[in-house]
Formats: structure tokens, sequence, C-alpha cells
């Protein structure tokens, strides 16, 4: 078997003039691996190139896939990710993560974008400050979820009420109300660090909703389960299905 033309090309258009040291150590894998990949994948349906990266990027995040990020940074900024939207993407999966399995990915966007010329600090994308973040991420919880988040920030027990504050001030607030990124995008981009973690399936059924309430439809959420599948392996792709096939069924 041989790397296919499709895959070829594909890969020279992620990695202009890159040869993979695995053509000498590991051929008959990477002849498979592409093929799949970067041919069988990236033709099954009609994901753009730009979206594509963007779902690989969080998938990868999300997985703690820190070298294959690594690699996967410059071809996205080759299909048009912007340098803002890779910040974005590494910044909007700290509340879904956690500091201790991002603060690496913090490191590696900045080593990459520098290395491409790109002067840094980037222009600052934040709208929120102190006084009105909680508002403002109330209002983002209403918009993508539903008029029934506008009091969920003062909801549930006492001793533990303060968590669901912090989701609405934090997460939303210092977050989703974010420029670079609209809520489309970020929607998209929390299913892939959700799907890819694992264990989190309740969660990522609410957003699989969120998403197909904002526009990323059934179909639209496949699409992605499917380009990231050889990124994350077929568990958590087949766990993530389910879950997309449930929150539809409930919308119907």
């Amino acid at each position: 078997m041989k790397v296919t033309e499709a895959a070829q090309r594909y890969h020279d258009k992620m990695f202009p003039g890159y040869e993979s040291k695995f053509l000498e150590t590991d051929l008959e894998f990477i002849e498979r691996f592409d093929n799949f990949a970067f041919d069988e994948v990236v033709n099954q349906d009609d994901l753009d190139d730009r979206t594509r990266m963007m779902a690989i990027l969080s998938v990868l995040i999300g997985c703690q896939g820190i070298d294959e990020f690594s690699a996967m940074l410059p071809a996205a900024l080759n299909f048009g990710v912007t340098p803002v939207e890779a910040k974005e993407i590494v910044y909007q999966s700290v509340p879904y993560l956690g500091i201790g399995r991002v603060f690496p990915y913090l490191h590696a966007v900045n080593e990459i974008l520098v290395s491409q010329g790109i002067e840094l600090p980037l222009p600052s994308q934040a709208t929120t400050t102190t006084e009105n973040r909680l508002e403002a991420g109330i209002l983002a919880q209403v918009d993508i979820f539903g008029e029934s988040m506008r009091d969920f920030w003062q909801s549930g027990p006492e001793e533990s009420r303060h968590i669901n504050r912090w989701l609405a001030d934090n997460c939303f607030g210092d977050y989703y109300t974010r420029k670079g990124l609209d809520y489309k995008q970020r929607e998209m981009i929390t299913f892939c660090f959700l799907l890819a973690q694992g264990g989190c399936e309740p969660q990522l059924t609410s957003h699989a909703a969120a998403n197909m309430r904002l526009g990323n439809d059934k179909l639209f959420l496949i699409k992605v389960i499917s380009q990231c599948l050889p990124f994350i392996g077929y568990p958590r792709s087949l766990n993530a299905l389910r879950c997309v096939n449930e929150a539809a069924a409930k919308s119907e």
C-alpha cells in the first residue's frame, strides 16, 4: 500500500515541504494512517478545512495530545485559523479542563506563534470587567441555553450555590464573552473538549443540545466527530455520537 495522491496533497497543504521521519521508521503505519486521516476521513463530508482544524486543535487539548497539538497548530494556521482564534481555543479550554491540563498548551501556542513571527501579546479580546462579568455571563448562558438559565446562578443548595455563580461569572462571563470566536464556534470547541476528555457525557449531551440550539445541527456535530476520530479513537467518538443522538431526540 502507498500513500494515496489525495492524502499526499492534503499532507503537503498542511505541512509544505515537510517529510515525516515515520516514512523511514514506520512506513506501513504512516501509509495506513495518512490514507485514512487525510484522504478517507477528510473526503467523507464537506466540513471546511478551517472548522476541521479548530475542532482538531480542541480535541487534542481535550485528550492531552500536546505533541500532536504542537504539530497540528502550524497546519491550522496554514488553513486559515487565525492567531487570535488559536489563542481563544486554548483560553476557552481552561474552564472545561482546568489550568493543570491546559498550562502546557499556553506555552505551546506562544512558542509556535513567536516562531512564525507573530508578535505577542495579541490584541485584547476581553469585553467584560469585574463589575459586569456576572451580568454578562448570565446573558451569555441565556443566549446559549435558553431562558431557564437566567436564575441558575443563584440556584441549588446554599453550600454549593457559589459554584453555579462561578459558572456564570467565570466560565461564561470571563470566557464566552470574549471576542475572537462567536457563540457557535465556542460551543463547537466546547463540545470537542468534552468529547475528547471522556467521562463528561451528561455535560456533553447538554452542550450538544446547546450547539443545536445555536444552529450547529446534528449533522454538523456528526461531521465534527468524524473529522476528530483519527485523533481521539473510536470509543470516545462513539460515546459522543450517542450523546448527540440523545440530545437530538430530546429536541424533537
